[in-house]
């Protein structure tokens, strides 16, 4: 556990200027006292590490100074091996530069780590595609890379409904962002107007003044009606952390889903399904009598719950609300009659 201990610190040193006794002890969950004690160790390894004092003061390593140590664990060589085949690398043609950099770092392992980092790579391999392609377009997200790489402004057109043509807006894309299939950027918009004029309010020329004030918000990819890369860049805010923008904007995304209750019987065998449903969330559920389940589920919209339901047949019926009730009907006396119409008996089309 100390040698792991040890190696943790190493790399936090070469990866900050500066770290404190204090910060490393909370990272580590140990006391200051055993900090201590760690650098006294890598001291007499021969790391040249030393403390600089004063109330910003911490411990530290020479300008420059690299350590070949990785410490990587047979985990983490899986881990690294795993983020190679990611379809998020493949969308941002890192595949070639990932593998290099794979390489690379296994060639500065000791052998058995060198060993077991070329087994791993030989005998696991991740196919994250599924049997059809399920992948949106986005032929602008090269654009929004290089523009969150960069720190470049986009000016962009965005459709904000279906069939609209969409405003035209200068952004500020502050991060990446890939779940599963799907591409999305967090931006902040500019304090101008879309010709390069200072928007009324803006505080600032350019809209740097309250840039960092804004919450980012976030956009498709795959919506993006036209990208425009401009020469003007940008500063993001130390304190903006793209993970935890994320994690808000989904939960955010979340709360603001509509709902609509429904209460329903569902047969017992088909439960087991019902309940993985990704737009259904079950809110209770109890035996009723002769193999049927009482359950108060919560749709999105009238129209998405009709859509799943149908896909159940007769395995599952409708209690309340009576106008979804009704409307299951409708749909199945329309099915009805367009099976018992005078058409609807299949052709003869003879042996295959």
């Amino acid at each position: 556990m100390r040698a792991d201990r040890l190696l943790y610190i190493l790399q936090c040193l070469q990866t900050q200027r500066l770290v404190s006794a204090r910060e490393l002890a909370e990272k580590l969950e140990i006391s200051e006292r055993t900090v201590h004690r760690d650098m006294e160790a890598l001291a007499q390894a021969g790391f040249p590490v030393y403390a600089e004092r004063g109330p910003r003061g911490g411990w530290m390593l020479p300008e420059g100074y690299r350590t070949r140590l990785t410490g990587l664990t047979s985990d983490e060589i899986a881990g690294l091996t795993v983020l190679q085949a990611s379809s998020a690398v493949r969308d941002l043609n890192l595949a070639g530069p990932t593998g290099n950099a794979i390489a690379k770092l296994a060639a500065a392992l000791a052998g058995p780590a060198r060993d077991e980092a070329a087994y791993v790579r030989k005998h696991l391999h991740i196919d994250g595609a599924g049997w059809h392609d399920a992948r949106e377009p986005a032929p602008y997200l090269g654009l929004v890379q290089q523009a969150v790489w960069e720190k470049r402004k986009m000016r962009i057109r965005y459709p904000s409904g279906e069939g609209a043509d969409g405003a035209v807006s200068v952004v500020m894309p502050w991060g990446l962002v890939a779940k599963r299939h799907t591409w999305y950027f967090a931006a902040v918009k500019d304090r101008r107007e879309p010709d390069g004029t200072p928007a009324a309010g803006s505080g600032g020329v350019g809209g740097q003044a309250d840039q960092h004030d804004a919450e980012p918000r976030t956009y498709r990819v795959s919506r993006l009606a036209a990208v425009e890369l401009l020469e003007e860049r940008f500063e993001v805010p130390d304190s903006f952390d793209l993970a935890q923008w994320w994690e808000r904007s989904v939960a955010r995304f979340r709360r603001e889903l509509p709902v609509y209750p429904v209460r329903l019987l569902v047969r017992e065998e088909i439960w087991a399904r019902f309940s993985r449903e990704i737009y259904v969330r079950v809110q209770s559920c109890a035996d009723a009598s002769d193999g049927w389940k009482a359950a108060d589920a919560n749709f999105h919209t009238p129209d998405s719950a009709l859509a799943i339901l149908l896909g159940y047949g007769a395995s599952i019926r409708v209690l309340s609300p009576r106008e979804l009730a009704r409307s299951v009907f409708s749909e199945a006396k329309a099915l009805l009659a367009l099976y018992e119409g005078p058409d609807s008996a299949p052709q003869d089309q003879g042996q295959i």
